[in-house]
């Protein structure tokens, strides 16, 4: 029984696989956050060409 503590204690695979998730996660709140941000500037620099054009 020792030895299969000893084992799951030392195994770092699930603990790999958290931190990617992790890492993950961040990227594509970043992501998401840039492109919302982008998209709304975005829309209001194409109303105001659209207004000028007019």
């Amino acid at each position: 029984m020792s030895n299969f503590a000893r084992r799951l204690w030392s195994d770092q695979v699930g603990q790999d696989i958290a931190e990617y998730a992790v890492m993950v996660a961040v990227i594509l709140i970043i992501v998401v956050g840039t492109i919302r941000l982008i998209g709304s500037n975005s829309n209001t620099v194409f109303s105001n060409v659209a207004s000028a054009v007019q």
